[in-house]
């Protein structure tokens, strides 16, 4: 009792003074700024919250001291947010697949928990290394792309204020409320989850314990007003009463002692008088050091009350956190509490990184003598101007050997979420330097663009970012800016798939699974997935319907374009033979094998090219009737000349032998019988097919995955395989006579012509029906004409190309002698 009467009195000096005495504090800035620095070709800023001023008040009625003592009070445990962020630059410069040519650098400032020291610590990281010079960067030494920090939401604020201006982002670690709800613009990312989880965490909590009368001590603070102003009433909603509400007075900058006592023993008497068992507790960091005092409050001349009878319930910003002369202090008062904790997960390494720190193996890192001073109750003797009082730090200090609140050697939430900050923003330079480099030949060019990039343009890659860390957690930022944790059997399935419930497992444990072709979810963890309309199609990630293009063979596009010139290309070259043939009209040539089954051919030839352009452009209910009949007509008209020059030429020739009765069958009646006969079938077949089952314009939905295929429905596809059938028989047929003709001696005999013409016409239709099956939507149609042109050309080049080259350019074989010539 008297030890602990003698410390506090050490602590608070004034505390006996008279109430009427005139106190005064004097706040001390001009120690120099804790600092580590690491060069790189790019630079990390650190605002740490590692240390804070503690002032001893003075008590005067006259003119005050020239000086007031001071002490800086460190925060052992904070230490570990630094060593994270050196750990995670270490790592990123040692992996070869993040940042390969560049290094990452850093420069970590103390923002000693007061403004007047944050703004100099962000003041000094955008200016050039050792010159505080601010708005002038006079080297390339200070390459700023991003700020981390800090735990303290009004620090980061202030951090803020400064960084808005160049538009750098800033990574906040700590779990404090969303930044930008109270200045919407700031280029804020939240490492750890919004309070609001916390804030449902804890109510649920309380409505599932039945713990409804309560007390509530918030920091005195705009975070702590917020609470008690919007959070505080949904627990009302909720059932939850308040048997009261007090405010703790902040760590940093200490009131005088006595004013202190006052407010602490005044919480304390509130808190242990009120009957109520459950205490919600929501503040900083540095809450817990006040909280610890409210044990010994009650030896200072009260009533010793139980403090054990207490639940606490606490966020995860008020962490297990002590000062140096808290640690041997009871912590009874917080056992059984119950607080929230930012996720964290081991990390390979860095148990042993922290483990072989000292204060000699670490340079450029000024943090660390405070730190091992308060952390071990040592000294070093080069860090004291007077003389050394107390045990010698050495530095071969055990850090495992300190309590659980100056250090812990696992990794911290706050810490974990710093490692994350750095890898996000360096997976987030990286994707910028591929992009910058894709047209990049020489890596030091790379590097001299990446330099002079402006980096606010970081902002949107870090929003993409999306990254496996180290310890298998996914890291990356929903639209806010706040990063994902969670903790779950089974994470999210995404957009595209859907849930399949694993045999055995609890519901919440699944699969996910991509969606069936043809569906999609466009939500995340979806029972089942649905189907698109007709008129729309899903997307690559079966995440959305897509409306489908409307398609068909138009006059347009390119294919339409190039069978439009085809097909007028031939029916001119057809109608330039015919006019060639009708000038020379009375020549032996084309008098040979009946002049007017020639005319007859080639008009109908000039009708199938002509046809296909029939079949271009929107389906129209006149145009689906006339097609594919027009076309099986004609093309019928076509090969019956050829059928009927064939067998003219083989009757023509058996007729010569001497006796022979087939002199009364070789003339022109046989020929046109041939034609009109086989032509009628035909036309009596499409009748038919135009009677019962006619074609008409469709609209096919399924066939091509992202297109509505205007098209025009054959009706009977039986009767169309039959058009197609008959032609097919009358060309065989055509080819079969004249291949067994064309060595009939004479030299303008047509049959070996004709054999070959037929030969190219039967190829190309054999070929277009498992073509025409195999295609889709306008391709079918463009089949279709392609056949219809290619087998019209092959009928027009090999049977009238060697009469046409006689005919122009070798006129005098066109002549009688030379038709009843014999060959040799």
């Amino acid at each position: 009792m008297v030890v602990l009467v003698v410390l506090l009195l050490a602590l608070f000096p004034h505390m006996a003074q008279e109430a009427h005495t005139v106190k005064c504090r004097v706040q001390y800035l001009h120690h120099p700024l804790h600092k580590y620095h690491q060069p790189g070709d790019f630079i990390i800023g650190g605002i740490a919250s590692h240390g804070t001023f503690i002032f001893s008040s003075a008590s005067f009625s006259e003119e005050p001291p020239p000086a007031l003592s001071e002490e800086l009070a460190v925060v052992p445990k904070g230490y570990q947010h630094i060593l994270a962020l050196a750990f995670a630059v270490k790592e990123i410069n040692e992996n070869p697949h993040i940042l390969p040519n560049l290094t990452l650098g850093f420069h970590i400032y103390d923002s000693y928990i007061i403004a007047i020291k944050t703004y100099h610590a962000t003041m000094l990281l955008l200016s050039t290394l050792e010159k505080f010079l601010p708005n002038y960067i006079c080297d390339t030494q200070n390459n700023l792309t991003a700020v981390i920090g800090s735990l303290d939401s009004q620090i980061s604020l202030h951090v803020a204020t400064i960084l808005d201006i160049y538009k750098i982002p800033q990574l906040i670690y700590g779990p404090t409320p969303v930044m930008n709800t109270k200045i919407p613009g700031l280029p804020f990312y939240q490492m750890a989850p919004p309070e609001s989880h916390q804030f449902a965490g804890i109510l649920s909590l309380l409505l599932h314990f039945r713990w409804t009368w309560i007390g509530v001590a918030v920091v005195d603070n705009d975070n702590g007003e917020r609470f008690i102003q919007k959070v505080l009433p949904l627990f009302s909603n909720r059932g939850i009463c308040f048997a009261f509400v007090e405010t703790i007075p902040k760590f940093s900058f200490l009131t005088e002692g006595y004013t202190l006592m006052q407010q602490g023993a005044k919480i304390h008497d509130i808190v242990m008088g009120s009957k109520a068992n459950v205490v919600v507790a929501y503040g900083e960091a540095s809450t817990t050091i006040f909280l610890r005092w409210l044990p010994y409050l009650s030896m200072l001349g009260r009533t010793k009350t139980n403090t054990k009878g207490k639940v606490w319930i606490s966020t995860a910003q008020v962490e297990f956190i002590s000062v140096a002369f808290q640690r041997d202090w009871d912590a009874t008062i917080f056992n059984g509490a119950i607080t929230f904790r930012i996720h964290s997960n081991d990390l390979p390494g860095f148990h042993q990184y922290v483990e072989g720190r000292n204060p000699f193996n670490a340079d450029g890192d000024d943090f660390i003598w405070d730190f091992w001073q308060n952390a071990f109750g040592c000294v070093f003797p080069h860090r004291v101007l007077d003389e050394v009082v107390g045990d010698i730090c050495t530095g071969m200090e055990n850090l495992e050997n300190l309590p659980a609140s100056l250090f812990e050697m696992t990794v911290q939430g706050q810490s974990y979420s710093i490692y994350n900050a750095v890898f996000a923003m360096a997976h987030a330079l990286h994707t910028m330097s591929l992009a910058i480099h894709k047209h990049s030949q020489m890596v030091s060019r790379g590097r001299q663009k990446l330099q002079k990039q402006q980096f606010w343009q970081l902002h949107h890659f870090l929003r993409g970012v999306s990254f496996n860390n180290s310890a298998g957690d996914t890291v990356s930022f929903n639209q806010n800016g706040e990063v994902r944790p969670l903790s779950v059997c089974t994470e999210n399935c995404h957009a595209g798939s859907r849930k399949k419930v694993k045999e055995g497992e609890p519901f919440c444990c699944y699969d996910c699974i991509p969606c069936p072709e043809g569906k999609i979810s466009n939500q995340e963890d979806m029972s089942d997935c649905d189907k698109c309309s007709d008129k729309d199609y899903p997307s690559k990630n079966q995440d959305a319907c897509i409306p489908k293009d409307i398609s068909f063979l138009s006059y347009e596009e390119p294919l339409g374009i190039s069978l439009v010139c085809f097909s007028l290309s031939f029916s001119l070259i057809t109608a330039m033979v015919l006019g060639t043939f009708v000038k020379h009209h009375d020549t032996p040539i084309v008098i040979a094998n009946n002049r007017n089954l020639t005319y007859t051919l080639l008009i109908s030839l000039l009708l199938c090219f002509l046809c296909a352009l029939l079949f271009l452009g929107q389906p129209k209910k006149l145009t689906c009737l006339l097609r594919q009949t027009t076309f099986g007509i004609i093309f019928s008209v076509a090969v019956s000349c050829v059928l009927a020059k064939t067998i003219t030429v083989v009757l023509a020739f058996m007729a010569t032998k001497p006796g022979s009765r087939m002199r009364r069958w070789v003339g022109k009646e046989l020929a046109n019988t041939i034609v009109l006969c086989c032509s009628f079938v035909q036309a009596g077949i499409c009748i038919v097919w135009l009677a019962t089952f006619p074609p008409f314009p469709d609209v096919d939905s399924y066939s091509v995955a992202k297109e509505i295929i205007l098209e025009c429905n054959e009706g009977s596809v039986m009767m169309f395989y039959v058009v197609l059938s008959y032609m097919g028989f009358l060309a065989i047929i055509s080819f079969i006579v004249a291949f067994l003709a064309r060595k009939l001696p004479d030299s303008f005999n047509e049959a070996k012509f004709i054999s070959f013409s037929m030969l190219v016409f039967c190829s190309v239709w054999l070929s277009f029906i498992p073509s025409y099956l195999s295609t889709k939507g306008k391709y079918m149609v463009a089949v279709e004409i392609f056949s219809i042109l290619a087998s019209g050309a092959g009928l027009l080049g090999c049977i009238f190309s060697p009469k046409c080259y006689i005919i122009v350019f070798r006129p005098q074989l066109n002549n009688r002698e030379q038709l009843m010539r014999k060959k040799n």
